[in-house]
């Protein structure tokens, strides 16, 4: 995984290395000088205007120019100081910003490139390290690229950084061991994905994988059912999915999945005993008020916590409406302070927002570890990029995902996902994070325009096969 650090903890990676500053500047300027020449095509003849600040980060603009030069080509350094605000750049081939780095805290306008491409170095200037937003009252620089060292920074992926970033490299400088060592976060990748899954075994049967799927009602059939095909596709071996109020069958359309029937409001015990043979349960999208039971109440005293609290040993994942009716964070304390295997929550943003009581903070990583340290759980706040935070306060990114899963039902499917994930025996913080990489890498599968979430499953299963079969 590449690990994530915030501006302090890379200040802290600096300060404990080996090596001098200067060979580490020297170490920069050099990779920085090979993603421009890779941008130029060459180096003989072509022209490139660095913007160099004060800082480090100036350091490697300037060793990036020095570099550059040998190598044949034109290039001119200018002062950022000596710059005011708009200022256009004399004509060039391609303009390295090494104006500001991660450490900016005061509101800064960039010059004009003039048409020329920006490579910037470590992060666009004037972007936030920890956000991904402009700082306050400036604009930052929009970059074609960005090579940053031995590490990605949050503002590379959080909020308007990747609009501003372009293509992301990370480029080692010999503190990869540090800056792993220091991280509490990671992105995931497809080879963390092959490296962490395990095929199924060569005398497998169907009930080692059984998800219990519980959701829907009697107006409301297609969210569970697009749950089950989640979990089925991804290998959850058995879907038996419970739907209250559904009478016999649960009032499905026969399938894969094996339906039944639930009470319309106390169908939290009945559903724990239908679990009893699963491996993990997934419950809440398309339950509506039903989730809350007859008397309305939230917590432990709802279906979903009554579900909860009796299987407790087996893991869950809890999405929709089954999270407004656990209540706020506080409540949720009540439900999973007895069970002895992990739950997974999955809030959107409005989700997130009954949750904890607001909407996301700008720091979303920060945010989505303290709301999981709080709630004893594992959260997986969807998005762009999705953040999944242990209570152990490790953090996984996933930006798999694109504007394709923008449509209704997509987040069902991934609720099924997640279970059989958990059915096949993964950690909690695994299988959500693996799970929605998957979901994000199987869409892009799909069609670019027009994919509904009944595509996803077998999107599902194609990507599962190619890249961990």
């Amino acid at each position: 995984m590449i690990p994530i650090v915030t501006p302090s903890e890379m200040a802290g990676v600096d300060r404990a290395a080996a090596e001098p500053v200067e060979v580490l500047v020297g170490r920069a300027g050099f990779e920085a000088a090979r993603t421009a020449r890779a941008m130029l095509g060459g180096c003989y003849g072509r022209r490139v205007v660095v913007v160099a600040g004060r800082g480090n980060n100036g350091a490697d603009g300037r060793a990036a120019a020095a570099v550059l030069r040998r190598w044949g080509a034109a290039a001119v350094l200018i002062e950022a100081g000596s710059l005011r605000a708009g200022d256009r750049l004399p004509d060039a081939d391609l303009v390295i910003d090494a104006a500001y780095g991660t450490g900016l805290s005061r509101a800064y306008t960039p010059p004009d490139p003039g048409g020329a491409p920006v490579l910037a170095i470590d992060i666009p200037s004037g972007l936030s390290g920890v956000t991904g937003e402009p700082v306050e009252g400036g604009v930052a620089v929009v970059a074609a690229r960005t090579v940053t060292f031995a590490a990605l920074k949050p503002g590379l992926l959080l909020g308007d950084g990747p609009e501003h970033t372009g293509t992301v490299r990370v480029a080692g400088i010999g503190l990869a061991a540090l800056a792993d060592a220091a991280a509490r976060a990671w992105l995931v990748t497809d080879a963390d994905f092959a490296a962490g899954w395990t095929p199924r075994a060569r005398r497998a049967h169907k009930w080692q994988t059984a998800v219990q799927v519980v959701g829907g009602s009697p107006a409301m059939h297609g969210a569970p059912l697009l749950m089950a095909q989640g979990a089925l596709r991804a290998g959850a071996g058995y879907a038996r999915v419970g739907v209250p109020g559904g009478g016999p069958g649960g009032g499905l359309p026969p399938g894969e999945h094996v339906g039944h029937g639930l009470p319309e409001h106390a169908w939290g015990e009945e559903a724990a005993v239908s679990a009893r043979r699963a491996r993990a349960i997934a419950v809440g999208p398309g339950l509506g008020e039903l989730a809350r039971g007859a008397g309305g109440g939230g917590g432990a005293a709802s279906p979903v916590g009554r579900l909860l609290i009796a299987a407790g040993d087996l893991p869950a994942v809890v999405d929709a409406d089954a999270l407004g009716a656990l209540g706020p964070a506080e409540s949720l304390q009540e439900v999973l302070g007895g069970r002895s295997a992990p739950v997974v929550l999955t809030p959107h943003e409005g989700e997130y927002r009954s949750l904890v009581g607001r909407p996301p903070d700008a720091d979303r990583i920060r945010d989505v570890r303290d709301t999981a340290a709080k709630t004893g759980a594992v959260v997986l706040l969807k998005g762009s990029p999705t953040v999944v935070a242990g209570p152990d306060g490790r953090v996984l990114v996933v930006n798999a995902g694109s504007a394709r899963l923008a449509t209704a039902g997509t987040g069902d499917v991934l609720t099924g996902v997640i279970a059989a994930f958990l059915a096949r025996g993964l950690p909690a913080l695994e299988a959500a994070a693996f799970a929605a990489h998957c979901h994000g890498r199987a869409a892009a599968l799909g069609p670019a325009e027009g994919l509904v979430a009944s595509d996803l499953p077998a999107l599902v299963s194609r990507w599962l096969s190619r890249v961990a079969g």
